[in-house]
């Protein structure tokens, strides 16, 4: 029968042997770290996490831009770069080893151009197979999610594409119902776009015109898709001037006019154009004078808009007064606005009537009545 033999310092060599071969289970990381400029990257600090068991280490890049750890426990660990405190690049799953140090390089404008592309392959969907290989696994997370927000809203914009040209084909057929309908649903989907907006105010008006009983509710829907539009875009002028057109049919006056003076202030150029409209809105209101106005700051923003210089002259006919032998006195400016809109067009839809006014302005009309039935005198003397 053998006997255990136990011997207490055979133990401790044991022991210590043990301990020395798992203190001697060590490795080293090495490396260098350039910034976007290429230059080296003093004060880096570079962290090293492991993933196997718990353990955070951490050193510092030198003026030389270089970093070592040279006793990691030997196991799997993510690497990271921080710079004032901002963590500008990393590498996953790095498997230190025994022996000579594990070298990890740090190029942080190879990783900007790196960073960009995979953005840019999130944005249309065209990952390569290397890069996805490249990938680390919270890139691939972070990659996954954007390609679906990509697919969602390519989806949506589909949808809002379909339903905004639906309205607007709609629209331009004068099919005002089916483009309200249309653009009504692309205004949900898109509420922050002004275009949309505009063309559903131009939709509701178009259906006042068609449902006289409900007219006045929709053209205050009209009226209030015009304010949005403008409210989303206050630079757009165009807008404006559609809004005052709207206003008008809605028989408020006042607002048109301001609506039309704000589109000839952010539109120089176009400047004669709105203040026609405002002058023609004037003029159908049986508000002359103010017509007059109008129309006199269209032809002083614009002097070769035909049309304006007509009907400039047309307001002015209700100051012209006679002498004492029935002689027409226009106004000063009348005749030359008459004059100007032949020299422009010669043949235009008020060239007929601007030639009659000319030529009335150099008649005579007889002043005294004279009844034709009366009995003649006889030019015999008694």
């Amino acid at each position: 029968m053998s006997k255990k033999f136990k011997n207490p310092a055979l133990s401790a060599f044991v022991f210590l042997a043990f301990a020395a071969l798992a203190s001697a289970q060590t490795s080293a990381v090495e490396g260098d770290v350039k910034g976007e400029d290429g230059a080296p990257i003093k004060g880096a600090v570079i962290k090293f996490d492991r993933k196997d068991i718990k353990g955070a280490y951490k050193v510092n890049s030198d003026k030389k831009g270089h970093y070592g750890h040279y006793g990691l426990p030997l196991g799997t660990y993510k690497i990271s770069v921080e710079v004032d405190g901002q963590v500008r690049d990393s590498i996953d799953n790095v498997r230190t080893r025994l022996g000579d140090p594990l070298t990890q390089n740090f190029d942080l404008k190879a990783s900007k151009q790196q960073q960009q592309a995979l953005q840019q392959a999130a944005a249309t969907g065209t990952l390569t197979k290397e890069q996805e290989r490249g990938m680390s696994a919270e890139q691939k997370t972070a990659f996954d999610k954007a390609n679906k927000a990509r697919e969602a809203t390519m989806a949506k914009n589909k949808e809002l594409n379909d339903a905004f040209n639906t309205g607007k084909s709609a629209l331009e057929a004068k099919n005002y119902d089916a483009a309200a309908d249309a653009l009504a649903k692309a205004s949900v989907m898109a509420p922050d776009q002004h275009v949309v907006w505009a063309q559903l105010a131009e939709a509701y008006m178009g259906q006042a015109t068609q449902k006289p009983t409900e007219a006045d509710a929709l053209r205050e829907k009209g009226l209030d898709a015009f304010k949005k539009a403008i409210e989303l875009q206050p630079s757009d002028a165009a807008y404006y001037n559609n809004y005052a057109l709207a206003l008008v049919k809605a028989k408020k006056l006042t607002e048109a006019q301001e609506a039309l003076g704000k589109a000839a202030q952010l539109d120089p150029p176009g400047a004669g154009r709105y203040f026609y409209n405002l002058g023609a809105v004037l003029e159908n209101a049986n508000q002359v004078d103010a017509a007059r106005e109008a129309f006199k700051k269209a032809i002083d923003a614009d002097p070769n808009y035909a049309d304006a210089q007509y009907q400039y002259g047309i307001t002015l006919l209700s100051k012209v007064t006679m002498d004492a032998n029935g002689k027409q006195i226009p106004p000063p400016g009348t005749k030359e606005a008459f004059q100007k809109y032949l020299d422009l067009k010669p043949t235009g839809p008020f060239a007929d009537s601007a030639k009659a006014m000319l030529a009335a302005f150099d008649t005579t009309i007889a002043t005294k009545y004279v009844n034709p039935d009366a009995p003649k005198k006889s030019s015999k003397k008694k």
